[in-house]
This record gives structure tokens, C-alpha cells and sequence, in this order.
């Protein structure tokens, strides 16, 4: 008992260091009536208004149904620490292991390989080839830019919006927004939409080019565009906070980019995001019952403003969510940049 005492309170010690929060006291997840689940982040933390937190909620909302005995998270500090995070989570013998992000899948998938009895969870990690103890779930980025057209589309006065996204070669990057294309096109034949992809600029600022964002949401904006669409992480956050400036609406994706961005997200009338908690609470049922999917589509959620989006607007916004999901709508977005 001495021992185990000591070994107790050496792995509590060590889930202090390594910054491991639990929703309930930490049980004996190697016993197999106990289901246990853990959540390893990126680098930005468990409260990224975005994909982390939202599959945090899912764990939450499983727990609190009982699918989960015990739930716990991981936020790592560098991603050189990812592995560690994820093996730590496994050598105590956790059921599921859920990471968040592209950023992660390399070493989950490795991870997956190194624990072929523990189950993991890639949330927004597409594989053609993975191991099968690994589930990628992936979120329909051409159905969410096709619901931010939409928006737009019904927003506009001027006749004309605009989307500014990262590198077209980028297959996610692309399905936003010549999705954003067909959406608005789907709402309003003869809106004018112009997409413009960040191509042209350095690959060290992939993600990472906010001034470029400005410049091209500026350029559009003073050309007549009263609707701005944003995708591609600080990028286009630069764009929607110079568009805030200008006072233009704006529609992001990604996060909640209102709640982000703050006083500087002030004119973001929605963003359109992948349902990571619902899709959580999902697998971890399917996984408890012992029917575990290959590969899961996740949801879409949107996240409107009640103070620029009308209720009628709201309506037909859910009933379009329902109809892609129903396969009723179709995009007709290629996967890839031809």
C-alpha cells in the first residue's frame, strides 16, 4: 500500500509538470470497466476558441452522459513535447487518446503504431493510410464556405464580396473558398465574387502572413466589397481585423473569430466551424459500445450574430446546414486545385 501510494502521488506530480487537468479524480484507467479518454493539444492551448476547445466540450458532454468515466487534457507547451504527451496518456492506460489539429498528426499517427491496443482520435488529421486502431475525423471545409457565401450573398448592398484565403495549393485552403464561390453564386446568381489566394507569397509565412491579409482585405473593400470572407489562420486574421477597422462585415471560419479576435472582431457577423463537440460525444459513444468507425465526417456549426443576422436569415442558414449534410445541397467543389 506504501508503494502505491508513492506511485500515486509520483504520477500526480508528474501530471503537474507536464500541465495534465482532470475533470475527476484520476482512477485506475488499466481496468478494463473504467473508460478513460485523453485530450492532447497543440500549441496553443486548450482554449483556442477553435477545434481544441470544442472537442474538450465533446469529452465534457460525454462524461456528463456517462459515455466517459474520466476525462483529462494535456496542453502542450512545445511540439517536440506532442509525443510525450500522447505516450503518458497511454502508458497509464487511457482507452482513447484525442489530438487536435494538423500540427499533430505525424505523431499521433506514429503514436498509434507504438500502442496498437489504445484507440486514437485525429480531429481535422485526414490519412489515406493509417493504422487501425487510428479514426480521422475531417470537417467538410467546402460546405462551410459554401454556407459563409451564402451569408454573404445575403448581407451584401454592394453586389459584391470577396474572400481572401491562404495558398490555393493548400486542398483545404481550396475547398473554403471556391466553396465561399458556389455558396454565394447558390444564394444570388448575380452577385460578383472575387476570391483571391495567397500564391504568390513566401512559404515561411504559410498561415502566418496577417499584413498580407490586410492589404488584400483593404484592396477589396476599397474596390467595392462589402462582404469579407477570411481563411487561413493568422493570415486571415490580419484580413478581418483590417476589415473591422474599415467597419466592413466580415464572415470567418475556422474559430469563433468574434470571441478571438475580440473588440478587433467587432463587425464578424458569423463564423462557420467544424461541430467538434458534437462529433466527440458521438465516437465516444460508438467507441464505449465497442463499434468504433474507420473515419468519421464531423459536423458544421455556425456561429451567428444575433445583433446583424436576422432570424429569417438564421432559418434559412440552419435549413441549408441541414440540406448539405443530407447531401439534398451539393457544393460541387473538387476536392483539389485541378
Amino acid at each position: 500500500m506504501r508503494y502505491a501510494s508513492i506511485a500515486r502521488l509520483a504520477a500526480a506530480a508528474l501530471m503537474l509538470a507536464m500541465g495534465i487537468s482532470a475533470c475527476s479524480p484520476q482512477p485506475d484507467c488499466r481496468r478494463e470497466e473504467v473508460f478513460c479518454a485523453g485530450l492532447v493539444t497543440d500549441t496553443r492551448g486548450l482554449n483556442d476558441f477553435g477545434l481544441t476547445q470544442s472537442t474538450w466540450a465533446g469529452l465534457q458532454r460525454a462524461q456528463a452522459n456517462g459515455t466517459a468515466d474520466h476525462i483529462a487534457y494535456i496542453e502542450s507547451l512545445d511540439q517536440r513535447d506532442y509525443e510525450k504527451n500522447i505516450a503518458f496518456f497511454a502508458e497509464e492506460g487511457y482507452d482513447v487518446i484525442v489530438t487536435a489539429g494538423a500540427g499533430l498528426q505525424n505523431a499521433t499517427l506514429h503514436s498509434a503504431d507504438l500502442y496498437p491496443g489504445t484507440r486514437f482520435i485525429g480531429m481535422n488529421q485526414p490519412a489515406e493510410e493509417s493504422p487501425p486502431n487510428f479514426i480521422a475525423v475531417t470537417f467538410p471545409e467546402d460546405q462551410m464556405g459554401f454556407l459563409a457565401g451564402l451569408l454573404a450573398a445575403r448581407l451584401t448592398r454592394s453586389k459584391t464580396v470577396g474572400a481572401v484565403c491562404e495558398a490555393s495549393g493548400i486542398d483545404s485552403m481550396w475547398r473554403y473558398c471556391e466553396g465561399f464561390r458556389a455558396g454565394a453564386k447558390y444564394a444570388d446568381e448575380t452577385v460578383k465574387v472575387i476570391v483571391i489566394y495567397r500564391d504568390e507569397g513566401s512559404r515561411s509565412k504559410l498561415f502566418n502572413d496577417p499584413d498580407w491579409g490586410a492589404e488584400t482585405a483593404q484592396s477589396l473593400i476599397q474596390s467595392g466589397t462589402d462582404v469579407i470572407f477570411a481563411a487561413g489562420g493568422e493570415t486571415a486574421a490580419g484580413a478581418l481585423r483590417a476589415a473591422n477597422s474599415m467597419k466592413t462585415l466580415t464572415i470567418g471560419t475556422e474559430r469563433d473569430q468574434s470571441a478571438a479576435l475580440g473588440e478587433e472582431g467587432a463587425s464578424v457577423a458569423a463564423s462557420i466551424v467544424g461541430g467538434a463537440s458534437a462529433t466527440v460525444e458521438e465516437l465516444m459513444r460508438s467507441l464505449r459500445a465497442g463499434n468504433p468507425p474507420v473515419s468519421q465526417n464531423g459536423f458544421v456549426e455556425v456561429i451567428l450574430s444575433a445583433e446583424v443576422i436576422p432570424s429569417r436569415l438564421a432559418a434559412e442558414v440552419q435549413e441549408v446546414v441541414l440540406g448539405l449534410r443530407e447531401g439534398k445541397i451539393k457544393t460541387n467543389v473538387i476536392p483539389e486545385k485541378p
